[in-house]
């Protein structure tokens, strides 16, 4: 049904998998479209009360795919992949699933904007968990501003989202980015155990909580989604995101000028 992901589900429980493990699941158009619509599908799957994220091969995701954004002949839309982001941000945050990421290898940029939007993240001890949109003169998307906030607060979110700091997954849990630690090679078993865990628990309540929980913060997340769709549009055409998509290619140390 899907060309870039995987949705299966096992009675109670489904298990969404990032499929681009040649690009370490970094998320091109098709990508983007496909995991809006799959989670979507997945907001009147009554049945299914956990849903697992994963990534195939040796990341969760590198985030947006810098090989579309440098290519001149199908150039990546901005404005299209920004409608996508806004669908997937959303979908996400209002599943009546209990959500957990198993992060594995990378989960950087978009990658780590979907982990923070889970309500529980399980991370290998040396996964590679960053914001780093600003390396490439962007800002977070896919509501990253919303869901780091969410975890750490204003202050710490902003130091996390300017210094584009690279931690561990032990590193990630020491200040909250983080709620679980598995053995690297791991992370798929303790996700699916803890699953298992859930389901044996008095799962609906737990959802009914998770629900009143977010009800008053959709208004929220939906300002933050609009905010970055535009301010992303406007980042694009800087000086400075050319410049660090050049650098990222050339394998060098950018010279930002602030425009």
């Amino acid at each position: 049904m899907y060309k870039t992901i995987l949705l299966e589900k096992d009675g109670r429980i489904a298990t969404l998998t990032l499929n681009r493990p040649e690009a370490m699941n970094s998320m091109n158009g098709v990508m983007m479209r496909e995991l809006a619509e799959s989670l979507e599908s997945l907001q009147t799957e009554k049945s299914v009360q956990v849903l697992v994220i994963k990534g195939e091969g040796r990341a969760f995701s590198a985030g947006g795919d810098i090989k579309a954004m440098l290519d001149k002949e199908n150039p990546l839309d901005i404005d299209e992949a920004m409608t996508y982001l806004t669908r997937i941000a959303t979908a996400l945050y209002k599943l009546p699933q209990i959500t957990i990421a198993s992060v594995n290898g990378a989960a950087a940029g978009l990658g780590f904007s979907m982990v923070l939007g889970c309500d529980i993240i399980i991370a290998e001890e040396n996964s590679k968990l960053a914001m780093n949109f600003i390396g490439i003169g962007l800002v977070p998307d896919g509501g990253g501003h919303f869901f780091l906030k969410e975890r750490v607060g204003i202050p710490k979110a902003k130091q996390l989202m300017w210094s584009g700091q690279l931690f561990s997954g032990k590193e990630a849990q020491k200040i909250g980015l983080v709620d679980e630690i598995a053995s690297d090679g791991l992370g798929s078993a303790t996700a699916a155990s803890y699953a298992q865990k859930l389901i044996q628990s008095p799962i609906a309540a737990m959802i009914a909580s998770k629900e009143i929980l977010h009800a008053t913060k959709i208004n929220e997340l939906q300002t933050v989604l609009e905010k970055e769709a535009v301010t992303q549009s406007a980042m694009r055409r800087t000086e400075d995101h050319l410049e660090g998509i050049k650098a990222f290619v050339e394998k060098r140390k950018p010279e930002f000028k602030g425009r």
